[in-house]
């Protein structure tokens, strides 16, 4: 379903450089509004930069990001930043939505295969199991765009396929850009994808 209140995302002629290294140079794109849409590439391609840029957690050295400003964000990182001594179901329950319960947090948790999980502190899970905390937390949150960083980090098998199915239902009628290295993902998904690749140096 697509939102036609939610407006695209758009890339124009945006640079970024760390260190006097060029990450992004000159990139144009539309993301579509109200769409899952894809960014894929090798690591050091300027994926996880570019999620940056359009969370507004830094600014581009040159061009311009429309579409974004204002939105409420949720995002999944490539670090899982759960808060340790807290249980998986408190993790959820800090930053979720309004009105979203301890029954809500449980019932996703399980949703994701973390049957048994939400009472057990995150420190004590295993990571592919604190990966899926952090998912469920993003997609327990209150937001207009979702903003995803090699979300199944991991995952294998099964598991992998379930996580990407629930996040696909999830997020269903809203922005939602999804930073991965493998191209399955896209094409499971059904999303169209923006392909980076290393600028030389």
């Amino acid at each position: 379903m697509i939102s036609l209140a939610m407006p695209d995302i758009e890339l124009m002629r945006v640079c970024k450089s760390y260190g006097g290294r060029s990450v992004l140079q000159d990139l144009c794109h539309r993301f579509p509004g109200g769409q899952i849409s894809c960014v894929l590439g090798p690591s050091g391609c300027g994926k996880t930069t570019l999620l940056r840029l359009i969370a507004g957690l830094e600014a581009p050295d040159g061009g311009e990001i429309r579409g974004a400003a204002g939105w409420k964000i949720s995002a999944v990182f490539q670090e899982d930043r759960l808060l340790e001594n807290l249980t998986a179901e408190k993790n959820l329950l800090l930053t979720a939505r309004p009105g979203f319960t301890r029954k809500d947090a449980q019932d996703l948790l399980e949703q994701l295969g973390l049957n048994g999980a939400a009472r057990q502190r995150t420190s004590l899970l295993s990571g592919g199991m604190r990966r899926r905390v952090a998912v469920a937390r993003a997609l327990a949150a209150d937001y207009d765009l979702l903003l995803l960083d090699e979300p199944l980090t991991g995952l294998d098998g099964e598991t992998r396929l379930q996580v990407l199915r629930h996040i696909q239902r999830a997020c269903a009628g809203r922005t939602t850009i999804w930073v991965t290295h493998d191209p399955q993902v896209p094409a499971l998904l059904g999303a169209p994808a923006l392909q980076l690749s290393r600028i030389p140096d």
